[in-house]
C-alpha cells in the first residue's frame, strides 16, 4: 500500500495547514464541499474545513477517456466540460443542489439511475490525492486502470464520507455519450415490473436504467415502470420495438424524459417530497432478483430491483432492516424525519471483517480521529 508524496509547492497548503493545526489540537473537522449531502450519515460536528476554493479541471484527455479535477469543482461545471467533448460521468452522481462538488460525490459514493448497468463511483476512480490526519498530502493510483498490491486506497475513499482524509484531487474514467437513447413507460404493478426487468436483464438488451413508482397523489394511483435504453441507434430502436411489443407500453419524448431522469437522480420527483414530517426516507440495497418487499409503505424501485426507496417512521427501523436482511440485503436511513431520528443508526452494522479493515484504515490515515468523527457510526 505504497503512497507517493507530492512536492509541497504544488499542494493545497491552506488545507494542509488547517489539518495539521486540527491534528495538533485534537480538534474534530467537518469536511464539506458544497454541503449538499449533510443529511447523509450521522449528523456531523466540528470545525468546518471547506474545499470549495480548491477547484478547477487540472487535465482532460478526451482520447484517453480520463479527467483529473480538484475536489471543490462543482459537478455542473465538470459535466458541462465533458458534454462539450461528447463525454459523461457514467455513474450519474446525484447533485442534491447546485453547489454539489466532485469531491463530495466521490466521498459520498452515491450513483444515479444508471448504476446497475454502468457501475458505481469507485468503478471509475483511477486515482486521487488526499490529506491524511497527519497533514501529509498523499497520492494513490494514477490515470490508468491497473492492479495494485494491498488496499486500492483510491477506491476505498469512494463512499468513506470523509472519514479517512480530505480528498483534494481525483482522476476519473469517463465515457462517450451513447449515440442513442430511448425511455419507455409501461403500466405495471411492482411484481409484474420486477418480473419483466428480471427477464429483460438476462437478455442482450441495452438496458441502462429503470424506475418503478406508484403515484400516490393521482386519481386511481397508477403504477408505472420507466425503462431507459442506451447504445447504438440500431440496438436501441430494435430493443424499443421488442419491449413495447412484449409489455404494451409507449416511447416518451427524449427531452421530457431527460428531465425526469435527472429528477429521479436528484430526488426531486414527487415521490421524494416528504409525505409527512415524522417520516424518514429509507434506502434498501437488495439483490436485483429480490421479490417485492412486504412492507406497508410507499415505495420506488430503481436499478432493476437492486435499490428500493420507501417512506417510514424511524420507529420501523427494526422491521425494515429485518425485511432487508431476509432478502440478503441491508437498509440505510437516508434522510431523517423532522425529529432527527437521533437514536436510530443511519447504517446497518458492518460485518466483523469489514469493521476490522475499517478500523485499521482509520488508524493508519486518521490516527487522531479528527475527520468527520461519528459520521458513519
Amino acid at each position: 500500500m505504497a503512497a507517493m508524496q507530492t512536492p509541497p509547492d504544488q499542494a493545497p497548503s491552506h488545507l494542509i495547514d488547517q489539518v495539521r493545526a486540527a491534528s495538533a489540537a485534537r480538534q474534530p473537522l467537518r469536511i464539506v464541499g458544497g454541503d449538499s449531502k449533510s443529511f447523509y450519515g450521522q449528523p456531523g460536528a466540528g470545525q468546518t474545513l471547506n474545499t470549495n476554493d480548491w477547484s478547477g479541471i487540472s487535465s482532460h484527455e478526451p482520447t484517453e477517456l480520463v479527467v483529473t479535477v480538484r475536489a471543490g469543482t462543482p459537478l455542473a461545471e465538470l459535466e458541462a466540460a465533458l458534454t462539450e467533448k461528447g463525454q459523461c460521468l457514467p455513474f450519474e452522481p446525484p447533485h442534491f443542489g447546485p453547489a454539489s462538488t466532485i469531491g463530495g460525490a466521490v466521498a459520498a459514493g452515491l450513483a444515479g439511475p444508471a448504476r446497475a448497468s454502468a457501475g458505481g463511483v469507485r468503478d471509475f476512480v483511477l486515482g486521487l490525492q488526499f490529506i491524511d490526519g497527519r497533514g501529509e498530502w498523499l497520492t494513490f493510483g494514477g490515470q490508468v486502470m491497473k492492479n495494485v498490491a494491498g488496499y486500492d486506497v483510491s477506491r476505498v475513499m469512494a463512499g468513506s464520507l470523509g472519514t479517512l482524509g480530505v480528498i483534494t484531487d481525483v482522476s476519473l474514467k469517463v465515457l462517450p455519450v451513447a449515440p442513442a437513447e430511448a425511455t419507455l413507460v409501461f403500466e405495471l404493478g411492482q411484481h409484474d415490473a420486477l418480473e419483466q426487468l428480471h427477464r429483460w436483464g438476462g437478455q442482450p438488451l441495452p438496458l441502462n436504467a429503470s424506475c418503478w413508482v406508484k403515484d400516490e397523489t393521482a386519481a386511481g394511483q397508477p403504477e408505472r415502470l420507466y425503462v431507459r435504453l442506451r447504445g447504438a441507434v440500431a440496438a436501441v430502436d430494435a430493443a424499443s420495438e421488442r419491449l413495447l411489443r412484449e409489455a404494451q407500453g409507449q416511447r416518451l419524448d427524449n427531452a421530457q424524459a431527460a428531465g425526469d431522469w435527472a429528477a429521479c437522480r436528484d430526488q426531486t420527483l414527487p415521490f421524494f417530497q416528504t409525505p409527512s414530517p415524522e417520516l424518514c426516507l429509507w434506502r434498501l440495497s437488495l439483490p436485483q432478483t429480490a421479490p417485492v418487499v412486504k412492507l406497508p409503505y410507499a415505495q420506488l424501485v430503481e436499478w432493476q430491483g437492486a435499490q428500493r426507496w420507501l417512506w417510514a417512521p424511524a420507529s420501523a427501523a427494526a422491521d425494515i432492516r429485518a425485511a432487508a436482511a431476509e432478502l440478503q440485503g441491508h437498509a440505510t436511513l437516508f434522510r431523517a424525519g423532522a425529529d432527527g431520528a437521533q437514536r436510530v443508526p443511519r447504517f446497518d452494522r458492518q460485518s466483523a471483517t469489514i469493521e476490522t479493515i475499517t478500523q485499521r484504515l482509520r488508524a493508519e490515515f486518521d490516527p487522531a480521529g479528527i475527520f468527520n468523527p461519528g459520521r458513519m457510526v
